[in-house]
């Protein structure tokens, strides 16, 4: 069986965060592996509070993993501070993992941040350039490359930006665009796929960008080529928000419990 590994923040509401990027990985079949770097009080409606791990127990929480349970793929989302940053940065360069999926979390879905300012361009010239693949939305594009990204022609631009920062791949969500169709677009080996896909009128999108970048994760960690296992995510994604169980009063989950796509023969176990 494939460890996959998620850094990130705990959700109390347990929509997204380290809760998510479990079941993810569950549903993909591959072990999940974590380390936490906050721990958060929140629910549907918002981020009451939220206090980081220190940054000597995330290292410690890292290399005991290394040690014991390395991961075919890791992906990372909140880290919080700028030292996390660091510790992250410096653990993926020591270690080397095959995959690393960098989903730069910025602001929560209620719109409360969850990384220090002083934090966002670590996240650029730190993070990025270890990345298989980053997958920014439209605001996070614009903090990591600068201009505006509210178009599919601007998130190419901003994928191929990313890219050139030194990011293997980038897809760029489209999430927040206006319109009836959701448009992604991905960068990747000089080559841009857009994936479009119908809007759904939901309010149950809470951990949709954390439970796409696990999903890629799961992929990777399978062996499956880097636009499958993107396009994989994004199916899996779409058919847990059209499934979502409307919990709460404010931005619910997704039913993570929707069957992940097929492996195909060539996945590992």
């Amino acid at each position: 069986m494939k460890i996959a590994l998620t850094i990130a923040g705990s959700d109390s509401g347990g929509g997204a965060g380290i809760q998510a990027d479990l079941k993810t990985f569950h549903q993909f079949g591959v072990f999940g592996t974590s380390v936490i770097t906050a721990v958060t009080a929140q629910n549907t409606v918002g981020v009451r509070a939220w206090e980081p791990v220190s940054v000597q127990l995330v290292a410690q929480q890292l290399d005991a993993l290394a040690d014991d349970l390395p991961p075919a793929a890791i992906k990372s989302g909140m880290l919080g501070s700028a030292t996390t940053v660091e510790v992250v940065a410096d653990f993926i360069a020591r270690r080397r993992p095959p995959h690393y999926v960098l989903d730069p979390v910025m602001v929560a879905t209620s719109g409360d941040r969850l990384l220090a300012r002083a934090a966002e361009r670590l996240v650029a010239t730190r993070l990025v350039p270890l990345a298989t693949l980053v997958t920014p939305n439209l605001d996070e594009a614009e903090v990591l490359v600068g201009g505006t990204t509210r178009t599919p022609e601007e998130m190419e631009r901003a994928g191929r930006a990313l890219v050139q920062a030194g990011a293997r791949a980038a897809l760029v969500k489209g999430g927040h665009l206006r319109g009836p169709e959701v448009v992604d677009v991905l960068v990747a080996d000089g080559v841009v796929r857009r994936f479009s896909r119908p809007r759904l009128d939901t309010t149950s999108t809470h951990g949709t960008g954390c439970t796409l970048s696990a999903a890629v994760a799961a992929g990777l960690a399978l062996g499956r080529p880097l636009e499958r296992a993107v396009a994989d995510a994004l199916d899996f994604v779409h058919r847990a928000m059209a499934a979502a169980p409307g919990l709460g009063t404010g931005h619910g989950p997704l039913n993570h419990f929707v069957p992940a796509p097929p492996r195909p023969p060539t996945d590992g176990l």
